[in-house]
């Protein structure tokens, strides 16, 4: 018989009864599902604007569709990430043709990430952008050090790949040699070119690791440029933020204040 903490999702769920505490919703159609994931896409989009990931057309960010999973929804190409909004979300196949909506989508996005969700049916969502910090890290080759409880949220679980290192990734093989990676991991730091994140949980959860990661490469940047040796987080604590403090469900409970936020400030993304 489970006890009260074992039947919890999170040990951040709070064991007194009645509090307010966000809960993953039920859904009672693919049409109510549909809504709730291209809204945290939305929002997702938003938020990485806010964050200051825009880089002209470079970035885009992806979730599946719930009753097509061949399918899925994507920012347009050219539009701004303060400018996205339900009305100009892109639905596309993993050929790159657009099924829904009016706007291109991007070659480069096309490209990784169709073979992401192809290679991977269980992945829902992906991310990329082109950041300051990621994209100075990622030319380091070389992985995080786990230098912080945030660090180690990525404990044993991102990959540097040097595969398609610098190359405009628009050739099918770049997307295929990317996807096998993400066998083994949630995100990756693309040598010489930026972040990605993959999440088989949700739109959420990718959106709020990929700023977590972000963050993470620019504390290691200012950590080096110090001079001074860090203190390493050991074995033990990294595996125990990874699993409890770095899982699929809190990234989607993080991102929910910030969703919460880009809803209440920024109505016309329902539009």
């Amino acid at each position: 018989m489970l006890d009260a903490a074992d039947s919890r999702v999170s040990i951040y769920q709070p064991e007194q009864p009645g509090l307010v505490f966000p809960e993953i919703p039920q859904f009672a159609s693919y049409e109510e599902e549909r809504t709730y994931r291209k809204q945290h896409l939305v929002a997702a989009v938003r938020a990485f604007a806010l964050h200051g990931f825009d880089y002209g057309f470079a970035g885009h960010l992806t979730v599946r569709d719930p009753e097509r999973p061949e399918l899925y929804w994507t920012n347009p190409m050219c539009v701004h990430f303060s400018q996205v909004r339900m009305s100009n979300l892109v639905l596309a196949d993993h050929a790159g043709n657009v099924v829904e909506g009016t706007h291109a989508i991007n070659r480069a996005g096309f490209v990784l990430h169709s073979a992401v969700h192809e290679a991977h049916p269980d992945i829902i969502a992906m991310c990329h952008a082109h950041t300051t910090y990621g994209t100075a890290w990622c030319a380091t080759g070389r992985p995080l050090d786990m230098i912080s409880q945030d660090a180690a949220c990525f404990y044993d679980d991102h990959v540097v790949i040097g595969a398609s290192a610098g190359a405009v990734a628009v050739e099918r093989e770049s997307g295929h040699s990317v996807a096998s990676y993400f066998t083994r991991a949630r995100a990756a730091l693309h040598q010489n070119h930026g972040l990605l994140t993959a999440s088989r949980h949700s739109i959420d959860d990718a959106a709020f690791w990929f700023i977590a990661l972000e963050r993470c490469c620019q504390v290691q940047l200012l950590v080096e440029a110090s001079g001074v040796k860090p203190q390493m987080v050991s074995e033990k604590s990294a595996e125990y933020s990874r699993k409890h403090v770095g899982n699929d469900f809190i990234g989607w409970l993080h991102f929910q204040t910030l969703y919460n936020q880009i809803a209440a400030q920024q109505p016309d993304m329902f539009e």
